[in-house]
């Protein structure tokens, strides 16, 4: 069986070139690219220099030499983004009783949390933290202290979610998510479906987001058509953006429905984010949003993790390339585009500039073992995980088989081969 060990970040020179190289330069070298070329790549400045025929790069001017990390084997992809993490109750399963608040726990779970999706692939997190009610704003404050001490390895932003926004409670939720944005959240969220006045409570958030130039990010069900149509009405045209999910509801409503509403969002320029790996609420509310028919109608459709290990889904996993998987093997996209909704569409709800295996693009890759896409996505377990220019994750898996009780050897693929009692 596979037996992953996530490796710290290494500056070791794995190909063994000599000198003291300039940490801010790297070269990837004899990565496979989905269109079939081999290349080396080389990056510096957190950017990505030059892309060119394997064996053909140099460390550049200026430089003595430069880290060289052999991917001979290995695919080179955009890093993956999550665009839907819960921070502050991720890892909570395996301890009885509701998660604890405390911001010291709160503060680890996020980070190890964060580590854990990193080592995954992906670069940029955003994660939704409750505010208001029993935590107050001490949540918050701990994921941005996570926030903190993650610099440089990955870049984790928030967003503040009030559970009540209307009537005399709503007023209190109401300060604390003006209160949030002070302390660092850097997005207006929350959970509509929750308060008694639905569509009050989301022209609380607009108003606040429009105050403060904030993007919003909704949780909803999406399972009432008027409804979600009223908010599509409100939300278009706001930028920086507003982006729903998992809105799951959609795929229990009849089709020419939710293909209306669908349209609606389109016009509005309204992303969805689904959860292809399960939902971030009851069981009741599991399933995944039509990705095929909100992509059909021209709504950007991204993929997230959404629970992780929390009483949601205590084995949810966090893994962007899973959700990738599931959107090809269940939701029958094709691999690219099952992966463009982990990656390129995921970085474009957080507001990330796009990423390509080409001169000039952001350093935020990911390497995986494999030779073409569907097979990454189907057994992708050795990673290499580049951030800003630098590796800052490794996984690696070895694979061993026993020895054939026939004579004859039987030439079974292996990694790795030895006698195993």
């Amino acid at each position: 069986m596979p037996d992953s060990q996530p490796q710290p970040p290494s500056s070791s020179n794995p190909s063994g070139s000599s000198g003291q190289p300039d940490p801010a330069a790297l070269l990837l070298c004899g990565a496979r690219l989905t269109d079939g070329r081999t290349v080396d790549v080389r990056l510096g400045g957190g950017r990505i220099e030059a892309v060119g025929t394997a064996g053909s790069l140099t460390p550049g001017p200026g430089r003595r030499g430069a880290a060289r990390v052999d991917l001979d084997g290995y695919l080179l992809l955009p890093a993956p983004a999550e665009p839907h993490a819960h921070s502050d109750t991720a890892l909570s399963a395996e301890r009885p009783g509701p998660a604890s608040y405390a911001p010291e726990d709160v503060q680890r779970r996020a980070t190890e949390a964060a580590l854990l999706q990193l080592g995954h692939g992906a670069t940029a997190l955003r994660a939704h933290v409750r505010v208001g009610d029993v935590q107050g704003l001490g949540a918050l404050g701990a994921v941005l202290q996570a926030r903190r001490s993650l610099r440089g390895l990955a870049e984790l932003t928030t967003v503040a979610m009030p559970r009540l926004l209307t009537g005399v409670a709503g007023a209190d939720g109401l300060a604390m998510l003006r209160d949030a944005l002070k302390m660092g959240a850097s997005v207006v969220g929350g959970s509509p479906d929750l308060d008694p006045d639905p569509t009050g409570y989301t022209e609380a958030v607009l108003e606040v987001a429009s105050e403060h130039g904030c993007p919003v990010d909704l949780h909803t069900d999406a399972a009432d058509p008027a409804r979600l149509s009223r908010l599509a009405a409100m939300a278009g045209g706001l930028r920086p953006g507003v982006t729903l999910g998992p809105c799951a509801g959609l795929s229990r409503l009849p089709t020419e429905v939710a293909a209306r509403l669908a349209d609606q969002l389109a016009a509005a320029g309204v992303a969805v984010v689904c959860l292809p790996q399960g939902g971030c609420g009851g069981a009741e509310r599991r399933g995944a949003a039509p990705v095929r028919l909100l992509r059909a109608a021209g709504v950007r459709v991204a993929a997230g993790s959404g629970a992780l290990r929390d009483v949601s889904n205590p084995v949810g996993r966090g893994d962007p390339l899973e959700a990738a998987f599931l959107l090809a093997s269940a939701h029958g996209l094709r691999p690219e585009d099952a992966y463009g909704a982990v990656s390129g569409s995921a970085r474009a709800v957080l507001g990330l500039p796009e990423v390509r295996v080409e001169a000039g693009f952001p350093a935020e890759l990911l390497a995986v073992r494999g030779d073409v896409l569907s097979g990454a996505l189907s057994l992708a377990y050795s990673r290499l995980v580049v951030h800003r220019g630098r590796v800052v994750a490794r996984t690696s898996a070895v694979r061993e088989y026993c020895s054939s009780a026939s004579t004859a050897e039987p030439g079974l693929p292996r990694q790795g081969r030895k006698e195993l009692s």
